[in-house]
């Protein structure tokens, strides 16, 4: 169950059109070596990556050695990925992202079968933040195995001093918690549909977060082009309006010239659209 609703999610975030300069059902957006057929081959894969990270997390207590075959298995994930896109980085950042999300729904099986038993959705959000906090709990152990390579993502947290992925993840996943999940049940909640909803999460989430593939793509303008654009189109009501929707192509438009994409928004999306989809499942079991 938790790999096939990663992989969903894995899924929707990339098929979800128009999104500013990432890979979706209209082309390649900012990259010219992905298209949407590279990043459904690539979350179909990593299927097993998940369900492995689940079948490793069921029974067990946040610890080091937890944390140190987790990240085992997804380089393992990481391999798989990278041969079945020719070499292309399709998902890193949302195998650790979405599968420390994993891992965590997994430790707290006991409250999500509980949360079948809800009275309504307070039990449920109460989950949610279960669930990012037992990942951060993961996150916070170091890995004594971890390649000592530094990364793109590595050499931008330290070139401009933010925090990135890891750091996202050990602070619980605030952007999935307190901006991304909010944003689309408000969307949800004043009757946009859910393409439009979505499309809003994303630009919340790139409004507020210093996102590190566009610095290292375009450095701190291309981050301000991207979170100034994303309130801008927020400001004018969202995708769902005309002027909504003119601003996100504008914005599109934009990121494509200086060949920059908001990777980890879309990461980040992916992982919201997870644990949303882990709460609406909790609600139709109760049913």
């Amino acid at each position: 169950m938790l790999g096939d609703f990663a992989v969903d999610a894995l899924l929707a975030e990339a098929r979800l059109t128009p999104k500013p300069a990432l890979v979706d059902q209209r082309g390649r957006g900012a990259h010219h070596d992905l298209d949407l057929a590279t990043m459904v081959r690539s979350a179909q894969i990593l299927r097993g990556t998940f369900e492995a990270l689940a079948r490793a997390s069921l029974g067990a207590t946040t610890s080091q050695a937890l944390r140190e075959q987790l990240a085992m298995l997804g380089r393992d994930g990481e391999r798989a990925m990278l041969a079945a896109t020719g070499g292309s980085n399709t998902h890193r950042g949302a195998i650790w992202i979405v599968g420390l999300l994993v891992a965590g729904a997994a430790l707290v099986t006991d409250q999500l079968e509980a949360a079948l038993g809800s009275d309504g959705p307070a039990e449920t959000t109460l989950l949610a933040g279960h669930i990012c906090t037992t990942a951060a709990e993961i996150a916070r152990h170091p890995d004594r195995f971890a390649p000592r390579v530094e990364s793109n993502g590595s050499r931008v947290v330290r070139q401009y001093q933010v925090g990135g992925a890891r750091q996202e993840a050990r602070d619980g996943f605030p952007h999935v918690i307190d901006i991304g999940l909010p944003a689309l049940h408000a969307a949800r909640a004043r009757g946009i549909n859910e393409t439009h909803a979505q499309l809003d999460t994303l630009l919340s989430i790139m409004a507020t977060l210093s996102d590190t593939c566009l610095l290292h793509r375009g450095g701190p303008a291309a981050l301000q082009v991207a979170q100034h654009g994303a309130h801008r189109v927020l400001a004018l009501g969202g995708s769902s309006l005309p002027e909504g929707y003119a601003a996100l192509l504008a914005l599109d438009a934009d990121l494509i010239e200086i060949h920059a994409s908001p990777g980890g928004a879309a990461d980040l999306l992916a992982a919201t659209l997870f644990v949303d989809k882990l709460l609406d499942w909790t609600f139709y079991q109760e049913a």
